[in-house]
């Protein structure tokens, strides 16, 4: 099974990592979603329930994701962008939007990734994502 397409919006920078936590001495300290980590998240999970699998995928998945930002003055279509976010802290909050969606069971079962982020004349996340097989022996 493989799944590809093309989410045409322009991608959210907040990352997984944005939580915020709040506590008083003595206390337990609580960490809580900030409104713009709540907000891609909703975004994403918008997109992404409406184009997952019927079923989860099984066993090992690869994972190819393409991060395209909007086109600043001094980029051009295709340049890799090399500011932040950082790729992988893209890509955590991503992957579990992808999870809650149900294209897998687990985002442990991605065990090839390739992501990548660009700037492009059409901003948004192209994904291609499959079931691969172990190799023989």
């Amino acid at each position: 099974m493989q799944k590809n397409f093309f989410l045409p919006m322009i991608p959210p920078t907040v990352t997984a990592q944005m939580h915020r936590i709040t506590g008083r001495p003595g206390q337990r300290a609580q960490v809580y979603n900030t409104p713009q980590l709540n907000d891609a998240k909703q975004k994403f999970l918008s997109y992404l329930c409406a184009l997952a699998p019927d079923r989860p995928m099984e066993g090992a998945v690869r994972l190819v994701v393409k991060w395209c930002f909007p086109l600043r003055k001094d980029s051009h279509d295709g340049q890799y962008k090399t500011t932040r976010p950082d790729t992988d802290n893209l890509q955590k909050l991503f992957k579990d939007c992808m999870t809650q969606a149900g294209f897998w069971r687990d985002d442990a079962q991605v065990a090839s990734e390739i992501i990548e982020k660009f700037y492009s004349e059409t901003p948004g996340i192209y994904v291609f994502a499959e079931e691969i097989q172990e190799a023989a022996g």
